[in-house]
C-alpha cells in the first residue's frame, strides 16, 4: 500500500516537473521580444533560483572539497550552457520547436557511446533515436530549406550538446561509492550557473524598466514581475526539486518517459498563449519525436552488460527538455542511485534548458 501511495505521488511530482519546465519558455519570451536580452532573462533566471536554494547549498558545503568537479560540470553546462542556448534559440525560433531539437540529444549520447566509448547499443534505442531524427526534419520542415532561423535552430542545437556534454560527464562518477547528493549538485550548480553567467551577462546594463512594467502576451498584457517570478520559482525552483524527488519514486525510467511530457506541455502554452501555431506536418513530426524518445527511455538491456548501454543512456537523455531542466537533477540522482536495483550505471532523465 505504501509503495502503490509513493508511486502515485512520485508519478504525480514528475508531471508536475514536467509542467513547470515546459512553461519557462513561454514565460520568458514575451520578455524577451519587449527588450530584455535573452543572456539577461536568463541571468535572472539563475541567479534567482541560486537565492532561493541558497540555504542548501549551505548544508552541502563539503561538496565544494569532495566534488568541485562535478559541480563546476554542472554549472558551466547544464546550467549556464542549456539555458543559456535555450533562451537565446526562442527569442529567434517558435519555442515547441526550440525544445523538439534539444531531443537530438538521445541521437549524440548514442553516437558517443557507440563510436567514442565503443559500448553495445540496443536495436530499441537505435529505433527511437531514427524516430525522433525524422520528427524533427518534419518539425523544422527540412524539405523547404529550413523555414526557421538558421541561427535559432544552431542555437536549440547548442542547448542540446550541454546537455549531452553534461551526461557524459556524470556518467564517468557513477560508479563511486561516495555519492554526491543531487539537491546539493543542483543548488551549487545554480551557484556557479549565476557567476558564470553574471561575467557573460552584465546585467548592470540590463533596462530594468521592463521589469517594472506590462510585457505582451498574445495581444494581453502582462505583468513583467509575474512572468519573472514564474520563471524562477516555478520554472526553476519548483520544477528541479520535484524533478529529483520524482525521479526517487520512480524508476529512472519511467520518470524519463513522463518527462518527455515537457515538449508536448511547452507546444501546447505556446499554441494557446503565445499563438504560435504549428501545421499538420510539424505536429507529426513532434509525435514521432516523443515516440522516439519514449521508445529509447523505456528499452532495456535483455541481460546485465558490462557497462553502460546506450539505450540507458541514450533513454535518459530523450526525458531531458530544455536549457536546461530537471534532466540534469535526474541525472545526477541517476548516478547517485548507480548499481543499485540492476540499474548498472543508467543515467536518470528526470528532465533539456530552457
Amino acid at each position: 500500500m505504501h509503495a502503490s501511495q509513493g508511486r502515485s505521488a512520485g508519478l504525480g511530482l514528475a508531471l508536475a516537473s514536467a509542467f513547470a519546465f515546459g512553461g519557462s519558455g513561454v514565460a520568458a519570451k514575451p520578455l524577451i521580444e519587449a527588450g530584455l536580452d535573452p543572456l539577461h532573462v536568463v541571468w535572472l533566471r539563475v541567479a534567482g533560483a541560486a537565492l532561493v536554494m541558497l540555504p542548501v547549498a549551505w548544508r552541502h558545503r563539503d561538496l565544494l572539497r569532495r566534488k568541485p568537479a562535478l559541480l563546476v560540470g554542472f554549472g558551466l553546462l547544464a546550467v549556464a550552457g542549456v539555458q543559456t542556448f535555450y533562451f537565446a534559440s526562442i527569442s529567434r525560433i517558435p519555442v515547441g520547436v526550440a525544445l523538439l531539437i534539444e531531443y537530438l540529444a538521445p541521437a549524440l549520447v548514442l553516437g558517443w557511446v557507440r563510436f567514442v566509448q565503443r559500448r553495445p547499443v540496443t536495436r530499441a534505442a537505435a529505433l527511437g533515436v531514427v524516430l525522433a531524427v525524422v520528427g524533427l526534419a518534419c518539425v523544422v520542415q527540412i524539405w523547404s530549406g529550413l523555414t526557421f532561423d538558421l541561427v535559432g535552430l544552431l542555437l536549440a542545437l547548442a542547448a542540446a550538446c550541454c546537455q549531452v556534454g553534461y551526461f557524459v560527464l556524470s556518467d564517468q562518477g557513477s560508479d563511486e561509492a561516495e555519492q554526491a547528493d543531487p539537491l546539493g549538485v543542483i543548488a551549487y550548480g545554480l551557484l556557479i550557473g549565476a557567476l558564470v553567467l553574471t561575467v557573460v551577462a552584465r546585467p548592470w546594463n540590463m533596462d530594468r524598466s521592463i521589469l517594472g512594467g506590462s510585457v505582451d502576451m498574445d495581444g494581453s498584457g502582462v505583468p513583467a514581475w509575474l512572468l519573472l517570478g514564474w520563471i524562477v520559482l516555478i520554472a526553476t525552483v519548483l520544477a528541479y526539486v520535484t524533478g529529483v524527488v520524482s525521479v526517487r519514486r520512480l524508476s529512472p525510467q519511467v520518470a524519463g518517459v513522463v518527462a518527455c511530457l515537457e515538449a508536448v506541455v511547452a507546444t501546447v502554452l505556446a499554441w494557446v498563449l503565445l499563438g504560435e501555431h504549428l501545421d499538420a506536418p510539424q505536429i507529426l513530426g513532434g509525435a514521432l519525436v516523443l515516440v522516439g524518445a519514449f521508445i529509447a527511455q523505456s528499452s532495456t538491456p535483455k541481460a546485465p552488460p558490462a557497462g553502460p548501454v546506450a539505450g540507458s543512456v541514450a533513454g535518459s537523455v530523450a526525458g531531458s527538455g530544455s536549457a536546461g531542466r530537471a534532466g540534469e537533477a535526474g541525472a545526477v540522482e541517476g548516478a547517485a542511485e548507480a548499481g543499485s536495483g540492476g540499474r548498472n550505471t543508467e543515467l536518470s532523465a528526470g528532465r533539456t534548458a530552457p
